[in-house]
């Protein structure tokens, strides 16, 4: 199959070693001159500060796909969110807000729920919205624990809903290539995958003293599961990502996309052991608690796999600010968000270099067209990046930060979905819900 004519998508099948791949083609019939109105798709979204809106504007790219509902904790960002919708040209009348998602499950024209809020919240929501019979697209990372991953893969095949990961990498083509010529052979043995995510524009906010929350924030309801506490500006919107109780850091925010290529790329299961080494070493005076420099080791059985990540500087591996690199015996392939190539190794005969090959799409707009293809086709087996894709690798960006949290190298007991070290499978394995939610499926 050629290059240019696949798409990747990782599933169950991938734990026994294992890519699955499909014509881009099967993505592309959602665009008809005319959508009826059986196909037409009513959206509700719940969480649009950040990447929630983001998702929001190219689903609404998408023929027959219309926002009913919108719901934040927010009130500022509910008015914002309706201005923009405004500017589009939507009829926002016919569009109701909220501030508690449980609203938008429980509308019965509500076909699609789109999750964009803070990791903690992930997986209660997209539990609750399968059980009430919504289709899902969810963003990353899926869970904030491996226990949550599990719960909503679960959720998914309880309820036979149609569940996306907001990995939309996955959907880009040049990802696409750059793998397939991994698959190939070229490179010969590869020995490490190095994967990298240098971010100078990432900054943890002041210390700060506690405080009211905004006028217009339901500062209750944006904790929920999470542990209670006062609110703190430094851990509200963006920063949520620097704090255990809502997230894990560059590791989660950046690595499951990153992660994600490295292990796709290597037909790669589960490590046999982590370890990690990190700390506060940029910003030790700022409001974090996830560390700002982290370099994880990855054991698998043929090749070794390298996490590094740092806050505050760009000067990456390769003169990147992030990618990942398969190393070879006959060539290095890197690849980014940019493009890929192949660097020859200097002692290799094979001549396998080539130049950059660099983006030609828009990965966020495709993912949603394949997502959509999905819902309608009810075809599961159609979409780039299924819940349990998603889960699998937040599953091994958790491995990463359970190491540096605990300070051990752990070994993964795999028939038993567990680390052999007790102590930490009961304390970091799964989140502990609060103020009387519950995750109802484990």
């Amino acid at each position: 199959m050629h290059s240019r004519r696949v798409f990747l998508q990782q599933s169950l099948a991938l734990a026994s070693g294992t890519a699955i791949i499909h014509p881009v083609s099967s993505t592309l019939g959602i665009f008809k001159s005319r959508i009826s109105p059986s196909d037409q798709i009513k959206i509700g979204a719940v969480g649009l500060n950040g990447m929630g809106w983001s998702d929001l504007e190219a689903a609404l790219k998408v023929p027959g796909v219309n926002v009913v509902a919108i719901c934040d904790i927010d009130q500022s960002v509910l008015d914002r969110r309706m201005k923009d919708l405004q500017k589009k040209g939507i009829d926002t009348g016919r569009i109701k807000t909220y501030g508690d998602y449980r609203h938008i499950i429980d509308r019965k024209d509500v076909d699609v729920v789109l999750i964009g809020t803070p990791d903690h919240w992930h997986a209660l929501i997209m539990t609750e919205a399968c059980a009430a019979g919504k289709d899902v697209y969810v963003e990353k990372p899926v869970g904030n624990s491996i226990g949550e991953c599990r719960a909503m893969v679960a959720a998914r095949d309880r309820y036979k809903r149609i569940v996306q990961c907001g990995q939309w990498q996955r959907s880009e083509q040049h990802f696409h290539d750059a793998v397939e010529f991994v698959y190939s052979g070229q490179l010969g043995n590869i020995r490490t995958v190095k994967v990298w995510c240098y971010q100078g524009w990432m900054k943890p906010m002041a210390v700060q003293p506690d405080s009211a929350p905004p006028p217009g924030v339901d500062f209750a309801m944006w904790l929920g599961p999470a542990p209670q506490r006062s609110f703190n500006a430094s851990r509200f919107h963006f920063n949520f990502r620097w704090f255990w109780d809502y997230a894990g850091g560059l590791m989660t925010d950046w690595g499951v996309h990153l992660l994600d290529y490295g292990l796709l790329g290597m037909k790669a299961d589960v490590p046999k052991s982590i370890s990690a080494l990190g700390g506060k070493f940029a910003y030790p005076e700022l409001a974090e608690e996830t560390p700002d420099t982290l370099t994880a080791l990855y054991e698998f059985d043929t090749f070794n796999l390298v996490w590094d990540h740092a806050m505050g500087i760009d000067n990456g591996s390769y003169g990147r600010d992030h990618g990942i690199a398969y190393i070879g015996n006959n060539a290095t392939l890197v690849l980014d968000r940019n493009g890929w190539e192949v660097i020859e190794e200097k002692q290799s005969k094979n001549q396998v270099s080539k130049p950059l090959a660099r983006v030609t799409d828009d990965g966020i707009a495709r993912h949603w067209v394949n997502f959509i293809d999905a819902v309608r086709s009810r075809k599961t087996e159609d979409l780039n990046c299924p819940i349990e894709a998603g889960a699998h690798v937040a599953t091994v960006a958790q491995m990463g930060n359970i190491a540096f949290r605990s300070g051990k190298k752990l070994t993964w007991d795999k028939a038993a979905a567990k680390f052999s070290d007790l102590a930490v499978d009961d304390q970091y394995l799964m989140k502990e819900y609060h103020n009387g939610y519950k995750l109802a499926i484990t």
